[in-house]
C-alpha cells in the first residue's frame, strides 16, 4: 500500500494579523510547519501551534526562515553562512522550548520561502543550514524539494531527507516551482489540484506548466493554508487519496 505524508505551513500568525486557518486544516494533515518568529509567528501563536498539533496527533516540525516579517519571508536575502547557521539555530530552539512544554519532540525542519527557494539552486547556503540542523539535533528529517540539490546535501551531511512535492503550485520543467509572481502559478480548482496529487503519491510523478510530466521521488505533500478555501481543499485531498487506498502517515513512521 502506498504511504505518503501531508504537511501544510501553520503557525505564522502574528500578533493582531491572522495568516492560515490552522485550527481546520490541522485536522486533514499529518505533519505541521511551524513558523518559528523570523517571516511569521510569535511566541503566543507557537504555543498554541504546538498545542493544536499535539491535540490532533500531528507531527511537529519546524519552520524557519529569513528574518523578513514585511516580506512574509519570501524576499531573498544575502546572508553568509555564519548568519543563516545562527538564523537556524536560533529559530530552532524556540520552537523546541514550546514541544518540550508539552512533552512533544521536533519531527522534522522545513525551510521557509525564499531561503528555501535558495537552497535548491545555492549549495553554499544549502550547506550551511544543513549544518544548523546537525548541531541542533542530526535525528531531524529535512524536508527538501523533490529532486533538488537539497536532497543531496543533506544525505551528505547525514540528516534523514523526506522529498516533498506542492498540492498546488505550479512547476518548471526542471521540477523548480513556477514564481509566485508569474500568472497561474497556485492552482485553484480542487478536482485538478486532487488529480495532480494522486499522480505524485501514486505513479511518484509530476506535472510541469507546460504540460510536460517528470518523475520525482516524494515522501510528502504540501498543502497551503492560507490559499482560497484551503480547508475544503484539504478535506478534498484527504478523502480521495483515502479511496486510492493510499495510507496517510507522519513521514517518521515510513521513511
Amino acid at each position: 500500500m502506498n504511504k505518503i505524508d501531508l504537511n501544510c505551513d501553520m503557525g505564522e500568525s502574528f500578533g493582531r494579523y491572522k495568516i492560515g486557518m490552522d485550527e481546520e486544516i490541522i485536522k486533514n494533515i499529518t505533519s505541521a510547519n511551524i513558523g518559528c518568529g523570523f517571516h511569521g509567528g510569535d511566541p503566543v501563536v507557537m504555543k498554541h501551534t504546538v498545542k493544536i498539533a499535539k491535540q490532533n496527533k500531528v507531527a511537529i516540525g519546524a519552520h524557519p526562515g529569513f528574518p523578513d516579517l514585511m516580506g512574509f519571508g519570501r524576499r531573498n536575502m544575502d546572508v553568509t553562512p555564519e548568519e543563516i547557521q545562527s538564523y537556524i539555530l536560533y529559530q530552532l530552539g524556540s520552537l523546541y522550548a514550546f514541544a518540550r512544554a508539552e512533552r512533544e519532540e521536533l519531527q522534522h525542519v522545513k525551510p521557509h520561502g525564499a531561503l528555501y527557494n535558495l537552497m535548491a539552486k545555492d549549495q553554499k547556503l544549502c550547506r550551511a543550514v544543513m549544518e544548523a540542523i546537525v548541531e541542533f539535533d542530526r535525528k531531524l528529517f529535512v524536508l527538501a524539494l523533490a529532486g533538488s540539490v537539497m536532497i543531496d546535501i543533506a544525505e551528505e551531511a547525514g540528516l534523514k531527507v523526506a522529498s516533498e512535492a506542492f498540492a498546488d503550485r505550479a512547476y518548471n520543467p526542471d521540477g523548480t516551482l513556477v514564481s509566485r509572481r508569474q500568472p497561474n502559478a497556485v492552482i485553484t480548482n480542487h478536482e485538478e489540484v486532487l488529480g495532480r496529487v494522486i499522480k505524485m503519491a501514486k505513479e511518484q510523478k509530476i506535472e510541469c506548466i507546460n504540460g510536460e510530466v517528470i518523475e520525482r521521488k516524494i515522501d510528502t505533500i504540501c498543502l497551503h493554508g492560507d490559499s482560497p478555501g484551503a480547508v475544503k481543499l484539504a478535506e478534498v485531498i484527504r478523502e480521495g487519496l483515502t479511496k486510492e487506498g493510499i495510507s496517510i502517515l507522519p513521514i517518521k513512521e515510513f521513511l
